[in-house]
């Protein structure tokens, strides 16, 4: 369970260590209940500013990452609570130094708002290859968001789940070995002709391939099933909330 909490200050505060003083008392008592780990995990997310927290918000990411090691709980890293020009899968190998596990928001950020559906974009992709570089897997848990209400809700969850096991799938697929070789030799030019070369191999045959072998939709065959659930379903249950 991940506790997000919008807190801070419009305007400039006076004393930001006893805002932060207390809030790691109240995450204290929030947590004096120890619950079995295998049935229940503890997140706690931080985030760069807030509407109605604009000079300071007191759960930063320097704050939340503290209290995570200190109190070995999960941190979750939202894509969209840094800075726009800031990315959370550099953060991921740093992070899971000092913290046992994390919890991933991935979503697509749109200047600070992070409620986008998830696209096949670098980032993406690059958290992906964070993941499996680092042997991560048995310790990242991954959130997607589908908060977008201009498109078919069904079909944001697809588009971006799928898109985020695709970008796994690439990423599994790449010559880690290989690529790690060449960086230890300090031959960055023969790592960089290979990662350039990655790029134009037929990993969509691959993906196409992984679908059809699980007996699930190829390419966007899938969208004609949604349309049609949105037409029997969906549009007669707005009807009926009228």
């Amino acid at each position: 369970m991940n506790t997000w909490i919008p807190d801070g200050f419009k305007d400039i505060p006076v004393d930001r260590k006893a805002a932060r003083l207390r809030l790691e008392e109240s995450l204290d008592e929030i947590f004096s209940e120890e619950i079995d780990p295998r049935f229940h995990r503890d997140a706690v997310e931080c985030k760069l500013f807030g509407i109605g927290a604009e000079s300071c918000t007191v759960g930063s990411h320097e704050f939340y990452l503290g209290y995570a090691v200190k109190n070995r709980k999960t941190l979750c890293l939202d894509a969209g609570h840094f800075h726009p020009t800031e990315i959370i899968s550099d953060k991921i190998s740093s992070v899971l130094q000092f913290v046992d596990e994390i919890l991933l928001h991935v979503s697509r950020p749109v200047r600070w708002d992070s409620d986008h559906v998830v696209i096949f974009d670098d980032e993406l992709q690059a958290i992906a290859q964070e993941i499996i570089r680092g042997g991560f897997t048995g310790r990242v848990h991954i959130g997607l968001d589908f908060f977008d209400a201009t498109i078919n809700r069904v079909a944001a969850w697809i588009i971006g789940t799928r898109n985020m096991i695709k970008v796994l799938c690439l990423a599994m697929l790449e010559p880690t070995d290989i690529l790690r070789e060449m960086e230890l030799k300090e031959d960055y030019t023969g790592r960089l002709a290979l990662m350039e070369e990655l790029k134009m191999l037929p990993f969509a045959a691959v993906w196409d391939y992984c679908c059809l072998k699980e007996g699930v939709p190829v390419g966007y065959s899938w969208l004609s099933e949604v349309k049609k659930y949105e037409k029997e379903v969906m549009l007669k249950k707005e009807e009926r909330t009228k």
